[in-house]
């Protein structure tokens, strides 16, 4: 909230105009941040009533699959949510903050809680188990594996009515929904807790060196969307480097060449 306002105020005309950019500096919110995009994206194709649809959809559920194998997702997500709780529970007794954000917001942290606890088995060991959909996404690692002479029975499947394959798309998905509320209401409160400044890339580029005050786990730069260049971001505990690099003609590839303006925000749990 405080964010969008900041946009408003800084880009009163054009406040659709600005692109944001997120950087994740560690392996943990990585994770987090790419099963929150597959997840958007096995929703969205699910909703959808073509077969070729349903066909990207379940290839997100394919890659969240393989995403979360990588992680103790399910002990990570509890551990943070239980010490979000507990760094939110004794703000009840302050009076500078609304309890009536505040206790839906413990009230979701418990219910997140609570259905990931009652999860069993490793995430995604639904689709393993069901040899259909492992054969299918076996296929898909092949470029143009998964052809109707290659698998007939997928291709009965894709042209079966859109309302019974979006069904099954439902079933598959609902088992991942503990992980993803409880990922998103993470991420939600690392995005909230944000600091951000004002800054300039001159000439393409712009460094700073981290103080531990500084010490962040995720970076946000909001640059307008009418300059024709994007962020390349390093960084590590010590200095943060950004080189914007030109994307349009003679620029491409190379440092964008004009000063860029930019906000900056560090976001820490």
């Amino acid at each position: 909230m405080g964010q969008n306002a900041g946009l408003r105020q800084r880009y009163p005309d054009r406040q659709h105009s600005v692109i944001r950019y997120e950087h994740p500096l560690n392996e943990r919110i990585r994770t987090l941040m790419r099963l929150e995009d597959l997840y958007r994206r096995a929703q969205f194709f699910a909703a959808q009533t073509e077969a070729s649809d349903h066909h990207a959809a379940l290839i997100a559920l394919f890659e969240i699959t393989d995403v979360a194998a990588r992680a103790d997702l399910k002990t990570d997500l509890l551990q943070e949510l239980e010490r979000q709780k507990q760094l939110l529970g004794p703000l009840r007794n302050n009076p500078a903050i609304e309890t009536r954000v505040l206790e839906p917001l413990l009230a979701e942290i418990d219910r997140a809680s609570s259905a990931l606890l009652a999860q069993t088995g490793k995430v995604g060991v639904h689709l393993r188990d069901n040899e259909w959909l492992m054969t299918i996404k076996q296929r898909t690692a092949i470029p143009g594996g998964v052809c109707e002479f290659d698998l007939p029975a997928y291709h009965y499947w894709l042209n079966a009515d859109p309302l019974a394959r979006q069904n099954d798309l439902r079933g598959w998905i609902e088992p991942f929904l503990p992980i993803y509320d409880g990922l998103a209401i993470v991420l939600r409160l690392l995005r909230d807790n944000e600091r951000v400044s004002r800054q300039t890339a001159y000439h393409g580029v712009f460094q700073l060196m981290l103080t531990t005050s500084k010490v962040a786990q995720l970076l946000r730069l909001t640059v307008p969307r009418d300059i024709p260049c994007v962020p390349e971001i390093s960084a590590n505990k010590y200095a943060l480097n950004i080189r914007f690099i030109g994307v349009l003609g003679m620029d491409r590839g190379s440092v964008y060449a004009s000063d860029v303006e930019f906000d900056l925000a560090f976001c820490n749990l």
